[in-house]
């Protein structure tokens, strides 16, 4: 059985969030065709939301306007939420015992932050035996910097992509998904 897994696509990556993103909303609105596709074949759907824990927080605060899902891919009723506190999606939280629940053997990953949730997300899965195919379009994330570098955006979301590809995930454009459901 195969699911699909969005990770923190989080008002606070958007467009006057606390941590916007590079083209979070176009990554937004492809995300929205894969679980379109998974909502009119009957698949199952795991929303993943980040909840910051750490009192120096900048973002995802409990009770915030920035710590709910996006408008664009709102949960229905019957679609399982499952909330972190940690960068990895499998880190204290039920996501295994719900995959296992449901039979999941291959998880379609899309998401916020490449460089961060989705990329200990991906590795985690890996680990335990999960095939991973990860929408290179459905993904945002931002510039970093490094030794006072910028890294674009563009770059990072690259390099992890590739990094992906090598061994952890396959990775497709959200269409490519789409044909191969």
């Amino acid at each position: 059985m195969k699911a699909l897994l969005l990770i923190d696509i989080q008002n606070d990556y958007f467009k006057k969030g606390k941590c916007e993103l590079v083209d979070s909303l176009q990554a937004a609105l492809n995300s929205k065709k894969l679980l379109d596709k998974f909502r009119q074949k009957n698949l199952p759907i795991i929303y993943i939301q980040h909840i910051s824990t750490k009192k120096d927080a900048t973002f995802f605060l409990p009770n915030s306007f920035g710590v709910q899902i996006h408008e664009s891919l709102k949960p229905l009723d019957n679609e399982l939420v499952i909330t972190k506190n940690f960068p990895n999606s499998f880190r204290n939280t039920t996501l295994k015992e719900n995959l296992e629940k449901l039979n999941v053997q291959e998880l379609v990953i899309c998401g916020m932050m490449t460089h961060m949730c989705v990329d200990s997300t991906i590795r985690a899965a890996f680990d335990m035996g999960y095939k991973c195919s990860v929408a290179y379009d459905g993904c945002a994330t931002k510039d970093l910097k490094i030794n006072n570098k910028i890294v674009k955006a563009k770059e990072v979301h690259n390099s992890f992509m590739a990094s992906f590809e090598y061994i952890f995930a396959k990775v497709l454009k959200v269409e490519e998904i789409i044909c191969s459901i």
